[in-house]
């Protein structure tokens, strides 16, 4: 079935979703710190250059006129942050946020489809792999899946590990515990039947209390997603879904529908920050998003399909405060195709160096099992602590 765009718009503005992964193993909690890796995915295209704009180039303003901030918080010289990404402006006073700017996936074609196919499965022809680059990392990493999704259905994201689970109630009551208690001690011995897998995972769900189920608000899931990564033996990946990043219109600055979304990020990270406590210096958060935005703003006040975009990160993971970029610069002669940011670093480079250092597995072996060997630059000493 087709799609029609209106679908995918109503799609994107849709609530945020969580999805918690990768339950630590005994022998892991026992002998290495348990280290957290949360990927948020920003549906519909971020546009950088407004989250993370870049105030030394005289052209970002001249090409958008209508749409430019007057009360961005600085970070550098040369680039500054959004406004409603406060939280991220705070912890960047203290090295828990850095930015790797001018970075996008190897995908050119501008379709959200296309492009969050490849976002997620981290490969080069859409719909062409069938796992997501997240879930072969966990695999890699032995991080069985025995997990908790607060949202269905699962992401392409995480598939590839291992009895991922993506259960979300429909009742505020679980299976009798006896009953389950007796199921798995009946299929102990038998390892060809995954029941008994199946029913310990299910043995492990939390009730997921009423107002979770309803209310779906960033910072109520955030808290939830905090108590359960903090737990010794909590998840250790955790993805989050924000949408209502495709601004064609009323993009506007400081106000309008990017700043609305950006504002769930921040919800996120705070709320992420507060209920993690002291497990916030094991945590690395990153985001996701399937391109950016054309440079120059449109007749709506907004800003269309583009290539290169940011990455916002967060947490006591990263090595320092920074915004880690090999600028192109804004003159046209330096635009992809004439209108676009070039990307200069390949976002896949980010996201395998930061699986390398919340893992603890070697950079190559990432990038040859995850990423099949391309040619992916090793940023994880300059970017996070091992």
């Amino acid at each position: 079935m087709k799609i029609k765009r209106r679908s995918f718009l109503q799609t994107s503005i849709a609530s945020t979703t969580l999805f918690l992964s990768g339950f630590s193993l005994p022998v892991l909690a026992s002998t290495t710190p348990k280290k957290n890796l949360i990927i948020i995915s920003l549906r519909g295209a971020l546009d950088g250059l407004s989250a993370v704009p870049v105030i030394g180039d005289k052209n970002l303003k001249q090409k958008r006129p209508d749409i430019s901030m007057k009360n961005n918080l600085r970070l550098t010289g040369d680039f500054a942050l959004h406004p409603s990404l406060y939280e991220l402006h705070d912890l960047w006073k203290d090295d828990k946020a850095s930015f790797v700017h001018a970075t996008s996936i190897p995908y050119t074609g501008r379709s959200h489809f296309d492009g969050q196919n490849l976002m997620e499965s981290g490969g080069h022809v859409p719909y062409q792999e069938k796992t997501g680059w997240l879930g072969r990392g966990m695999k890699t990493a032995n991080l069985i899946g025995q997990g908790l999704a607060l949202g269905l259905p699962m992401p392409l994201l995480l598939r590839g590990a291992e009895r991922n689970d993506n259960y979300f109630p429909a009742k505020d009551k679980m299976p009798d515990p006896d009953l389950l208690k007796n199921l798995s001690y009946l299929y102990e011995d038998r390892s060809e039947y995954d029941l008994k897998a199946t029913i310990d995972i299910i043995r492990k769900r939390e009730i997921a209390e009423e107002h979770i189920r309803r209310q779906r608000s960033p910072a109520v899931l955030a808290t939830k997603a905090a108590n359960l990564i903090s737990q010794p033996d909590g998840p250790r990946v955790a993805v989050f879904e924000v949408g209502g990043f495709d601004t064609h219109s009323a993009q506007a600055g400081t106000d309008g529908s990017l700043a609305d979304s950006l504002t769930k990020v921040n919800e996120i990270i705070r709320a992420l920050r507060i209920g993690l406590g002291e497990e916030f210096k094991n945590t690395l958060i990153l985001t996701l998003t399937e391109f950016g935005r054309k440079v120059e703003q449109n007749n709506g006040f907004g800003t269309d399909h583009g290539y290169g975009s940011a990455i916002l990160m967060a947490g006591g993971l990263l090595k320092k405060s920074q915004v880690y970029t090999d600028w192109p610069g804004l003159e046209n002669k330096n635009l992809f195709e004439n209108r676009d940011l070039l990307s200069t670093i390949d976002a896949r480079a980010v996201y395998a160096s930061a699986m390398s250092a919340v893992f603890n597995i070697e950079f190559k072996q990432i990038n040859q099992k995850v990423f099949k060997g391309e040619t992916l630059t090793n940023l994880t000493d300059k970017l996070f602590t091992s």
